[in-house]
């Protein structure tokens, strides 16, 4: 089955609660220079980190009282822009168990849904993988 997948040199795995700590920053991040110097990246979403690429969540988080006059992108605009800029090297999945869940099943464009039993073809997909958050 994981002949089916594209192959990728790094998956990142993102867990739990990503709001917790720097755990989103690291995990794009550390994305954006992976694919910047060509790598192919599976980004896999589970539990309440499927909520990073909500539709729901739009292109701008609420305005910040102490500098109103600038915008701040969501998680669901960073990751359309690194889906945008990397087409071919970037694949992202979310799990649809963990999505369908917590209500955050309808994702922006780009974003797969997965059945959680199907992750460990993902792990046979990479070459390497990287987990972030809890496991």
């Amino acid at each position: 089955m994981a002949g089916l997948l594209p192959r990728a040199d790094v998956l990142i795995a993102i867990m739990g609660a990503p709001h917790t700590g720097d755990l989103v920053t690291s995990a794009f991040r550390l994305s954006q220079a992976l694919l910047a110097r060509g790598a192919r990246v599976h980004l896999w979403t589970c539990g309440h980190a499927t909520g990073l690429t909500r539709q729901a969540l739009g292109p701008a988080k609420p305005r910040n009282v102490v500098d109103w006059a600038r915008e701040y992108p969501t998680t669901a605009a960073l990751a359309a822009e690194l889906l945008a800029a990397f087409p071919t090297t970037l694949h992202w999945y979310a799990c649809r168990f963990c999505s369908q869940e917590r209500g955050a099943d309808a994702h922006i464009p780009g974003i797969r849904l997965r059945a959680p039993f199907k992750f460990t073809e993902h792990l046979d997909a990479a070459d390497k993988a990287f987990f972030l958050g809890v496991c």
